[in-house]
C-alpha cells in the first residue's frame, strides 16, 4: 500500500557527488524506516543504508560509510541518498525501500515496499 519512486540516477564521473531521491506515497503512516539497496551488474542486490523515520538514526554498509549520507524529510515523505567520492564500483541500480519494522533493517526481507530502481553509472 506504499508506493516508492526513485529519481536522480545518471552518468557521473568518479570522485564526484550525486544525490538520489525517493518519494513515498500511499499508506505512508505505516513507514517506520526506509532504506537504500543497490544491485551491481552480475551481482545480487545488497544493503547500502537505512534510516529510522522518527529520530533519523541511520546505519551504513561498510563500503559506503563516510562517503554516503542518508536523510529524510518526513513532511514531504521523501528520502535522499547523498553520494560523495563516487567510485566505479558504486555503479549499480539503486532501489529505495520502506519498512514498517524497526529491526533487521539490513535485510531485504524486512522491507515490503520497493521502488523500481534508478541507474547510477560512475565512469573512471
Amino acid at each position: 500500500q506504499v508506493q516508492l519512486v526513485e529519481s536522480g540516477g545518471g552518468l557521473v564521473q568518479a570522485g564526484s557527488s550525486h544525490t538520489l531521491t525517493c518519494l513515498a506515497s500511499g499508506r505512508t503512516a505505516s513507514i517506520s524506516a526506509m532504506g537504500w539497496f543497490r544491485q551491481a551488474p552480475g551481482k545480487e542486490r545488497e544493503f547500502v543504508a537505512y534510516i529510522r523515520w522518527n529520530g533519523g538514526t541511520s546505519v551504513y554498509e561498510d563500503s559506503v560509510q563516510g562517503r554516503f549520507t542518508i536523510s529524510r524529510d518526513d513532511a514531504k515523505n521523501t528520502m535522499y541518498l547523498q553520494m560523495n567520492s563516487l567510485k566505479p564500483r558504486d555503479t549499480a541500480v539503486y532501489y529505495c525501500a520502506a519498512s514498517r519494522y524497526l529491526y533487521n533493517l539490513r535485510a531485504e526481507g524486512s522491507y515490503a515496499a520497493w521502488g523500481r530502481g534508478t541507474q547510477v553509472t560512475v565512469s573512471s
